[in-house]
């Protein structure tokens, strides 16, 4: 460069600030437009699954804790609305939300049951109910407020005569009562719950009665958790909850020549369960006063007939009762392949190419649309699941 002459590029030339003035603007504005186009305060929640998605068993899956790391700022509070939806009922939520702490602490508040819309049946809660399934049964009912409830084994001390497949269990005496029945989860001893539940049916709820065909329909039954088959440690699914279900139509069915009725169906896929897993997600929105609405529900989740049919019977539905006053807009389904769906092929890039089941394995009340199985996304794992989430929703927290 020749002396005297004053570089245009120099920073210390007047164009050359000039120039960097400029730039150092457009770099502002540019910032500021990214910084617009980001959302900081979430308007969608996630409602995930339990088994299969965030553990097997009593296992943890490896991805579930980094997912989690994700979801949660420095002081551990979480960074948008998050409920956990299982289809397990044989226990209290808070005992869930105690069995995930080896991933995260959340409240029980966070935990939605199979079981847990029946805090909305009031009308049952001053009436004797007959439960049936596994765990502290007597504990759950109250805790959702049924007053009444007796268990199948109370049911079977007062009218031993009933219960006979097992030959060494054959005493006397005989009482009646009247029920309601609420099935709460698969039991331990099948055929003693499959005989009994159909002893208080057949007799419109007095056991020690002779049957009546003509008493249709019968007593109100209020089910919860219709899962055909559930994964745990094994390398197969195993029979949930609705293939008892499926024994108890059946039989009651082959007895009276017709169909056994519900008064409720409860747990994934039913739409009081998405719709009282939204109010759920709202309620924290609220608690931690996010102003801005919930429009979009992200269901993550490792089974076809029941995470992903129950998002997308979520967009099929107007809700007509007392949760119904803002719900979120959309419910998007995310499959995982940690669970009940893993193909040991490579995940399709385009979800349209997803294999969909021949044989419906939803529960009964359920019909079969292939488009009520079609993921809107699938991805191998539930920390794919946050990231994916996160990238659609443009979404970067402080």
């Amino acid at each position: 460069m020749k002396e005297g002459i004053i570089n245009p590029e120099s920073p210390h030339s007047i164009l050359g600030f000039a120039r960097g003035m400029t730039k150092g603007i457009t770099n502002v504005l540019f910032l500021f437009n990214s910084f617009l186009q980001v959302n900081i305060l979430p308007s969608f929640g996630f409602l995930f699954d339990i088994d299969g998605v965030l553990v097997r068993g009593k296992t943890p899956i490896p991805s579930a804790k980094t997912a989690f790391q994700k979801l949660v700022n420095s002081q551990g509070q979480f960074l948008v609305p998050v409920v956990f939806v299982t289809n397990a009922g044989n226990c209290l939520r808070q005992k869930k939300a105690d069995q995930l702490s080896h991933l995260l602490g959340i409240s029980q508040n966070q935990v939605m049951m199979s079981h847990s819309p029946l805090r909305m049946f009031k009308r049952y809660h001053e009436k004797c109910v007959l439960v049936s399934g596994q765990g502290p049964l007597l504990d759950i009912a109250q805790d959702l407020g049924f007053c009444q409830p007796i268990t199948i084994e109370t049911l079977r001390e007062k009218h031993p005569l009933l219960d006979v497949v097992d030959h060494e269990r054959r005493p006397n005496v005989l009482v009646s009562i009247y029920f309601s029945v609420v099935l709460f989860g698969e039991p331990v001893r099948w055929e003693t719950n499959l005989q009994l539940i159909i002893d208080v049916l057949l007799t419109s709820g007095y056991p020690g009665n002779p049957y009546h065909h003509e008493n249709y329909p019968h007593i109100p039954v209020l089910a919860c958790n219709m899962d055909l088959m559930w994964v745990a440690e094994a390398q197969s699914p195993r029979f949930g909850h609705g293939t008892f279900m499926v024994c108890l139509e059946n039989i009651y069915k082959k007895i009276t020549g017709k169909d056994l009725k519900y008064e409720a169906l409860m747990g994934k896929p039913s739409k009081v369960t998405y719709q009282y897993a939204e109010y759920l997600i709202r309620a924290q929105a609220a608690e931690r006063r996010w102003k801005q609405p919930i429009q979009t529900l992200y269901a993550v989740g490792d089974n076809l007939m029941t995470d992903v049919y129950g998002a997308n019977l979520y967009n099929h539905n107007s809700w007509e009762n007392e949760l119904a006053s803002a719900a979120a807009a959309h419910c998007r389904s995310v499959l995982v392949c940690t669970g009940v769906y893993n193909p040991h092929t490579e995940v399709p890039l385009d979800t349209r190419e997803s294999i969909t089941e021949a044989v419906f394995h939803g529960h009964r009340d359920f019909r079969f649309d292939p488009g009520l199985v079609e993921p809107d996304h699938i991805v191998p794992d539930v920390d794919a699941a946050v990231d994916l989430v996160f990238q659609l929703e443009n979404f970067a927290p402080n």
